[in-house]
């Protein structure tokens, strides 16, 4: 039987990048290139000669966010990195990346819809973030935009992306955590579930399925203690970049080792 969170996705699917560009004033797409930007400068510096990168979104909706990743990964420019940094190697030579065709996973099929129209370089596969149908250190590269707040349980989908991902390989988590600071609760306790369901059931007829968005963010981690948790399943924080005063936050998570 379909859970009630999954129908709630199938059905919101046909308007949720829309939603996710329009409640957002296009910030969300922002946050996605910083994460892509930031990862290749990361990746730059890795110490294995890694051109051809293997790429999982989990939780990947519609597959923005691993559109995004390829845009920026394939970009030439003059760092030959897309971004306005000097991310070269030891040997003063920049790297040049490749990215596979992706792997799309998420649980709603109403999502995963939405990938073919957009005409990405990827594979779309229905699965369960906890319990992946992939082998050991399958990908370098694993991105999670809000999806980690829908997981039943956020440790076991860490574990096993933490299983999946390769040695020295990285997870980047995009994702709207718990309010702790004055404006974040501010933001989500009084603005947000004022506007979100109304512009949520003016476009989509699914005010049920925006208020539960406010709500997951309300009942999900606190960013240190997400973070406190990636380091108990082995994870090293690399960083932790705050958007807009916190109402988003990018979470650079890196398997070690030197594979």
């Amino acid at each position: 039987m379909k859970s009630p969170v999954r129908k709630m996705f199938d059905g919101i699917a046909s308007r949720y990048d829309f939603l996710n560009h329009f409640l957002s004033c296009y910030q969300d797409v922002l946050w996605r290139r910083y994460c892509c930007k930031r990862l290749k400068k990361m990746m730059c510096g890795m110490p294995r000669d890694l051109n051809k990168v293997r790429l999982l979104d989990l939780c990947g909706g519609t597959g923005d966010f691993a559109n995004t990743f390829r845009k920026i990964f394939e970009r030439k420019s003059c760092c030959k990195c897309g971004c306005a940094c000097k991310c070269v190697s030891e040997n003063k030579a920049s790297r040049d990346f490749v990215v596979d065709p992706a792997v799309i996973g998420d649980f709603s099929y109403g999502m995963l819809a939405e990938v073919k129209p957009k005409k990405i370089d990827a594979h779309a596969v229905q699965l369960d973030a906890m319990k992946m149908p992939f082998a050991e250190r399958q990908f370098d590269v694993i991105l999670n935009g809000f999806g980690m707040r829908n997981v039943p349980d956020a440790r076991g989908a860490l574990l096993e992306s933490y299983r999946v991902l390769d040695e020295g390989g990285y997870l980047c988590v995009l994702e709207f955590f718990s309010p702790r600071n004055l404006f974040n609760k501010f933001f989500y306790k009084v603005l947000a579930p004022l506007f979100i369901p109304v512009m949520g059931a003016f476009f989509s007829g699914k005010r049920d399925a925006y208020e539960y968005l406010v709500n997951s963010i309300i009942r999900f981690l606190p960013v240190d203690q997400f973070c406190k948790m990636a380091e108990e399943c082995g994870f090293e924080v690399k960083q932790v970049k705050m958007f807009d005063g916190g109402i988003s936050f990018g979470v650079f998570l890196h398997k070690p080792g030197n594979a």
